[in-house]
């Protein structure tokens, strides 16, 4: 079977814009966005890596977008946009240079198998190459979905969890590696289920997580069993969407973190929540992201 070619469409912004462009790029392309910043130059450049060509008006969907972004008050700045094939190679390689070790405190170290750096004492490590899906961690959303399951499991207790566009695996194989007695995550992008599992067989956790491939806004609303933890990494019209669903998973008791919010955004998805239970017992902003932790009032 023929594999399909990979492109990449990439946005040069500012930094104050790069988090509104990635989540736009990312929402407009059904694909994880990734950004670097240079020092040198001090603007940043958001990336989609993608399958297959893209599709016709592509450019005029992401102007409008970039307009959009520019009317909330963001300099977007010098917003130049690119659309090239690339080869497998490149982009693999271009990973090696972006993505470098992550510590959550003292209790998990996140890197890249090329990376030579050993965890410190009762430190967990996670191995991870994220492939074509997003979660390494770098990112603000990700990286307060990883304090949170740091911060949560109690010594002694069987505790459950629950990943909700699981990406890479990386929450799951966090959780996993960090003593959550059942693990599951899900995804509605085929290819991140494929790259999960794989993601789970090197660290040595496949047989302690179950991935499947779902779509939130379909969950069962009288599943068959609940969560003590759950984290849901998602943009916000998901996570409005499907709210009563993803309550639904949750034990009496339990944790449910959402991410993936811009904070202009954060208010209604609070709202939202509250009015079916759920009250902020947490939360942190970073950059253009707000993260928050859940519980039933």
């Amino acid at each position: 079977m023929k594999t399909k070619s990979l492109w990449k469409i990439s946005i040069v912004t500012t930094s104050e814009a790069e988090d509104a462009v990635a989540e736009m790029l990312g929402s407009l392309l059904e694909c994880p966005a990734s950004s670097y910043f240079n020092l040198k130059t001090g603007v940043s450049t958001v990336s989609v890596i993608f399958k297959g060509k893209p599709e016709k008006g592509i450019r005029e969907k992401i102007s409008a977008g970039l307009a959009r972004i520019k009317n909330c008050g963001l300099a977007t700045r010098p917003g130049k946009l690119s659309i090239a094939r690339i080869r497998r190679e490149d982009w693999a390689e271009s990973w090696k240079r972006h993505f470098k070790p992550l510590e959550i405190g003292r209790a998990l170290l996140i890197k890249p198998s090329w990376s030579k750096r050993r965890p410190g004492k009762n430190q967990a490590l996670v191995i991870l190459d994220p492939g074509l899906s997003f979660g390494t961690g770098q990112h603000p959303t990700t990286a307060f979905c990883l304090r949170e399951i740091v911060r949560c499991p109690k010594t002694g207790m069987r505790q459950s969890f629950l990943d909700i566009g699981s990406g890479s695996g990386i929450l799951a194989i966090a959780a996993a590696k960090l003593g959550c007695s059942s693990v599951d995550a899900f995804d509605f992008d085929p290819d991140a289920v494929k790259i999960a599992r794989g993601n789970a067989r090197v660290n040595g956790v496949a047989g302690k997580i179950h991935f499947w491939r779902d779509n939130v806004v379909t969950l069962q609303l009288r599943p068959a069993r609940r969560y003590d933890l759950i984290c849901a990494n998602l943009i916000s019209t998901l996570l409005i969407a499907g709210r009563r669903r993803i309550a639904a998973q949750l034990n009496r008791g339990g944790t449910l973190v959402l991410a993936g919010i811009l904070k202009s955004e954060f208010a209604s998805v609070e709202k939202c929540f509250a009015e079916i239970g759920l009250k902020l017992v947490s939360g942190k902003t970073e950059k253009e992201w707000r993260s928050g932790s859940f519980r039933f009032a």
